[in-house]
C-alpha cells in the first residue's frame, strides 16, 4: 500500500511580503487571485487537510479544497516573536536569533523549537502511511521543510537549507515506513 503526499505551500500575504513571523493574518488579494488561478493543477484529492492558519485555510479554499484544519500541522509556534519582522527580532535580540538559527534545539522565543516541530510533523507523516490512496496538505513553509527533513532523515538543521516559494508541491511517497521526496514543483494554470 502506497500513500501519496502533496504539500502545498500557501499563496501569499502580507506576513510573508514582510518577511514577519506569522501572525494569522488572511492571504492578500493578489495571493488569492493566484491561487484561485492554479486551482485546476491541484488532484481533488479525497483526503486534504490544512494547516489551522488563515492563509492556508484561505489558499485550499482558493484551490477548491475541501480540507480539514489540522493543528499537527500548525505553523512553528514562535512565542513572543510572532507578529514582528525578522529584522526588527534580530536587533532587539540578535544572540537569541543566532541561537535560533543554529541550533534545531533551540527556542528563545519562548515557543516551539525547530527539533520539537519536525518531531510533531514527522508523527502526523508516519502516522499517514498506514494508509494508502492519495492526501493533499496546504500547510505552512516551515511545516513542509519539517516534512521533508523527517522523509529525508536528514539533520534538523537542513531545514533551514530547504527554500519553499508560495504555491509549490512537494510531493511525498510513502510506505513501509519510509519516504520517497520529489520536490518543487511550481504550481501553474491549467
Amino acid at each position: 500500500m502506497t500513500l501519496r503526499l502533496t504539500l502545498i505551500s500557501p499563496a501569499t500575504s502580507e506576513a510573508l511580503r514582510e518577511v514577519r513571523f506569522d501572525d494569522d493574518g488572511p492571504l492578500d488579494p493578489a495571493g488569492i487571485a493566484r491561487a484561485q488561478a492554479v486551482a485546476s493543477a491541484v488532484d481533488p484529492s479525497p483526503r486534504a487537510y490544512a494547516s489551522p492558519s488563515p492563509r492556508c485555510r484561505g489558499t485550499a479554499e482558493a484551490l477548491g479544497l475541501c480540507a480539514e484544519p489540522l493543528e499537527e500541522l500548525a505553523g512553528c509556534a514562535m512565542g513572543r516573536w510572532r507578529g514582528q519582522t525578522l529584522e526588527a527580532v534580530a536587533a532587539a535580540e540578535e544572540a537569541g536569533v543566532s541561537a535560533w538559527l543554529s541550533d534545531p534545539a533551540a527556542a528563545p522565543h519562548g515557543g516551539e523549537s525547530l527539533r520539537d516541530l519536525r518531531i510533531r510533523v514527522g508523527a502526523w507523516l508516519d502516522g499517514l502511511t498506514a494508509g494508502s490512496g492519495r492526501v493533499t496538505a496546504v500547510a505552512e513553509p516551515d511545516v513542509i521543510r519539517a516534512a521533508m527533513v523527517h522523509a529525508l532523515a536528514a539533520p534538523d538543521v537542513t531545514a533551514w537549507r530547504l527554500d519553499v516559494r508560495p504555491l509549490t508541491a512537494v510531493h511525498l511517497t510513502g510506505r513501509a515506513g519510509r519516504w520517497n521526496l520529489r520536490a518543487g514543483e511550481e504550481l501553474v494554470q491549467g
